[in-house]
């Protein structure tokens, strides 16, 4: 198995069935690529797309991390305190926002694909 399903089976049952429905989403209709970084899944086409992050609540916080360069047609991505990352958070697969979250990815997939990342960080 790979690091990412084992995150998935190493949470609450809840979490599990959000995290599954996701990464199988993300993987296999967005055609995007997951890895393990900082002990959580992230996801990327060129360059990091998102990631998911266990949020209290037995919750799963789908972030985006560079939503402070698209618009937010949905107005479901929170910044809680971030600059630059912004999220939805989801707690039940039932009561997933699917339409508003497909758009939001689709936003960060455009961007990914029109504009390179470059770091802001100042070195």
């Amino acid at each position: 198995m790979s690091a990412v399903v084992d995150f998935i089976y190493s949470q609450s049952p809840k979490q599990q069935e959000i995290l599954a429905v996701l990464h199988d989403y993300l993987l296999q209709e967005k055609k995007l690529t997951a890895k393990l970084r900082y002990g959580i899944p992230f996801y990327y086409q060129n360059s990091w797309i998102c990631y998911l992050n266990p949020v209290k609540r037995d919750g799963i916080e789908l972030a985006f991390l560079r939503a402070n360069e698209f618009e937010d047609p949905t107005s479901l991505l929170q910044a809680n305190g971030r600059k630059q990352v912004k999220g939805i958070s989801i707690y039940s697969v039932d009561e997933m926002p699917f339409d508003s979250v497909e758009e939001v990815i689709e936003m960060a997939l455009k961007l990914d694909k029109d504009q390179k990342y470059a770091s802001k960080r100042v070195k």
